[in-house]
């Protein structure tokens, strides 16, 4: 019977796997205009921490008792709507239902021709977006200049750092191990990455790795990393805030430096966004993803689990690093 997992208890601290809960539900029946769809393939992602907190934010809060939901890849397996043929994939923010209807709003059609179906949760998908549109539309990142980037070895950071080299950027970024580290440079193109786990002093691994200081900051982290980085920002400075992994834990509000100093003293901007800010120009900034793709000058890694109950687990797992590139999960 097909499964459907739901928010069980609002996580207090790092999410637990009794947060959530798999409970069977009946195979929806199609009405007319409708589909049925089949869930191929997940996507999970920090962000989807905040959605579990009964607290106001840019998206609804889930509901307890409720199935969560994310980017999904789904397969149509009957179709009453003229819109879908059996047999076509669809992209879209789908509950964790192996097996649910729609009336095909909000769903997207994908061609795994032309690339891999996973591609769409990740590089071709919002992954992409977030990084192109955070850079093109607040860094506006400029020959010569240094863009530095936390979590770079994750899903937006890995692409954010490629899209810098492409313009001509000297970019420099943090991830959690020695491998990720190695995979900055070796596989994306990195000119210095810093394992800031290991790391004596970050600070001076910072000025040592960014000489000539900092023009632009794609933050996916927050924290500890973000504080030392103020200290190396240039005059005119564009910070981008994109994520805080490193916080969306806590119970309690962390303490932290005032930013407004270095703002002022460096005539700084720093701007937080969320990629659904700049939808109108999705469909610009996914042409020129798929071309440097194209022309071989972007790639991707991914983390695949297996198995619809994995998805809490590999959920969970975000927050311990041990994901590469994005996190997807496999039907």
């Amino acid at each position: 019977m097909p499964q459907t997992i739901i928010l069980n208890q609002r996580p207090v601290g790092k999410p637990k796997l009794t947060d959530f809960k798999s409970i069977i539900t009946p195979l929806p029946v199609v009405g007319p205009g409708e589909v049925l769809l089949k869930a191929i393939h997940v996507s999970v992602d920090p962000y989807l921490r905040g959605r579990m907190s009964d607290a106001k934010s840019y998206l609804p809060p889930f509901e307890l008792g409720k199935p969560l939901s994310s980017g999904m890849i789904a397969e149509v397996i009957e179709s009453r709507n003229d819109n879908y043929s059996k047999g076509d994939y669809v992209f879209g923010l789908l509950p964790w239902s192996e097996y649910q209807s729609s009336d095909g709003s909000g769903l997207r059609k994908v061609d795994g021709q032309q690339a891999p179906l996973t591609a769409y949760l990740g590089i071709l998908g919002l992954t992409g977006l977030t990084a192109y549109l955070g850079l093109s539309e607040i860094g506006k990142p400029k020959p010569g200049e240094t863009v530095f980037i936390s979590g770079a070895a994750e899903a937006v950071g890995s692409v954010a750092g490629q899209i810098c080299k492409i313009l001509g950027c000297r970019v420099v970024g943090t991830a959690g191990s020695d491998e990720k580290v190695e995979l900055l440079k070796s596989q994306f193109g990195f000119d210095e990455a810093i394992n800031y786990k290991t790391a004596e002093d970050l600070n001076k691994d910072i000025a040592k790795a960014c000489p000539n200081g900092i023009d632009v900051y794609f933050d996916n982290v927050g924290g500890n990393i973000s504080e030392v980085v103020f200290f190396h920002i240039n005059s005119f400075a564009r910070l981008i805030i994109c994520g805080s992994i490193a916080i969306y834990n806590e119970i309690s509000r962390p303490m932290s430096i005032a930013v407004q100093p270095f703002l002022i003293k460096k005539s700084a901007l720093m701007q937080g966004f969320v990629v659904r800010d700049f939808a109108p120009k999705f469909p610009e900034a996914m042409q020129q993803i798929a071309t440097w793709m194209a022309e071989g000058k972007l790639t991707y890694n991914e983390t695949i689990v297996e198995g619809f109950d994995m998805i809490p687990q590999a959920f969970i797992d975000l927050f311990e690093g041990k994901n590469k590139g994005k996190m997807v999960v496999t039907i």
